[in-house]
């Protein structure tokens, strides 16, 4: 057992979760203004070697261990981030007006079985602020912007949300994630529907045609999607030409959990995340590459809580994987754990 998941965790978790989010990340950001501070992180928690890099929809990653949407919403920690060793970050989910979320608490830990159960519900400070935020980033990672639509928005206007903050966040990030699968926004599962989700996706790609450099951009999907809707989203794929897909999203499933059930009832609505969406994840990654004849990249998301279940993503045929709810119970030395296995194994 390490260091942190013996004593730091057990610490961090008796207080509110969204709380010592937020604190922790205070104490980051104020040891990295302590000179070599960063230095001193990137040592004990990175991993260089050639070996790492993966050249993906047209971009060169360092490693392949990215963190995922939703920890960095506002783009504002994205330097002291690159310090633990990260291949690539994404922020968001960023909308075009800032919105408040829901209600609080939101966010909830099932320690039995590590998992997170959230309705944070989009919470953030919209896309101008978080354009104004990375253009002050100088570290070099990549960061990808994950863009939605605010929660007053009808699914008929929603395209417009999605393209001005496809507008807001082009010239500072890598690349785009569409974000139509949280389950936290009403009616926004509604649009990963065939045909308003390949118009969507069709005005993107031709206003990014547009641009000088035109930026990959990436489908988010949820793990809840039938088999008939995944062979959907391989059309989608091909026929928008977007440049792939992240699998998969959290899930509004409660099957196969080990925390007392009403327990679970008393938490409510919201997504969950963590080691009990391992397992559905790795299945539509598997799918989606083998149907698709790994026809676009695939970027593996989903209960990574260990160096085996980042493996078992990419040999199901994700490119590149991110970690969420496993860098919280694992901590950060996660990150460099996975890449050393990733060369001990060669994959």
């Amino acid at each position: 057992m390490t260091f942190y998941k013996k004593y730091v965790f057990p610490y961090l978790t008796r207080y509110d979760a969204e709380k010592i989010h937020y604190k922790v990340m205070d104490v980051l950001k104020f040891v990295c203004k302590i000179p070599l501070a960063p230095s001193v992180l990137r040592f004990i928690f990175e991993k260089k070697d050639p070996r790492l890099e993966r050249k993906v929809f047209g971009l060169r990653f360092k490693n392949p261990v990215g963190l995922a949407a939703g920890f960095d919403k506002n783009g504002v920690w994205t330097d002291e981030l690159a310090n633990l060793g990260f291949g690539f970050i994404e922020i968001g989910t960023v909308t075009p007006r800032a919105q408040l979320g829901n209600d609080k608490p939101r966010l909830f830990r099932l320690k039995p079985d590590e998992a997170l159960i959230n309705r944070m519900g989009f919470n953030n400070e919209g896309s101008t602020f978080a354009g104004r935020e990375l253009r002050k980033r100088k570290t070099k990672v990549i960061v990808g912007g994950n863009i939605g639509k605010n929660k007053t928005t009808e699914n008929d206007d929603a395209v417009y949300d999605y393209l001005k903050a496809f507008n807001d966040l082009y010239p500072y990030v890598d690349y785009f994630v569409v974000n139509v699968s949280s389950p936290n926004t009403p009616g926004l599962r509604a649009l990963q529907e065939k045909e308003p989700l390949k118009y969507l996706l069709k005005v993107l790609e031709r206003d990014n045609g547009r641009k000088s450099k035109p930026k990959p951009i990436l489908l988010k999907i949820a793990p809840d999607l039938t088999n008939e809707q995944l062979d959907d989203i391989i059309e989608i794929v091909k026929e928008t030409r977007i440049s792939g897909v992240i699998a998969t999203n959290t899930t509004i499933s409660r099957d196969g959990l080990v925390t007392d059930r009403a327990e679970v009832e008393a938490i409510g609505a919201g997504g969950l995340s963590g080691r009990p969406l391992a397992a559905r994840s790795t299945e539509v990654i598997r799918y989606l590459s083998e149907k698709s004849k790994k026809a676009f990249p695939i970027i593996g998301v989903g209960g990574i809580h260990s160096p085996d279940d980042a493996i078992e993503k990419l040999k199901a045929g994700a490119s590149l994987v991110q970690i969420y709810s496993g860098f919280i119970y694992e901590g950060p030395g996660l990150v460099k754990d996975i890449c050393n296995r990733i060369l001990q194994d060669k994959i």
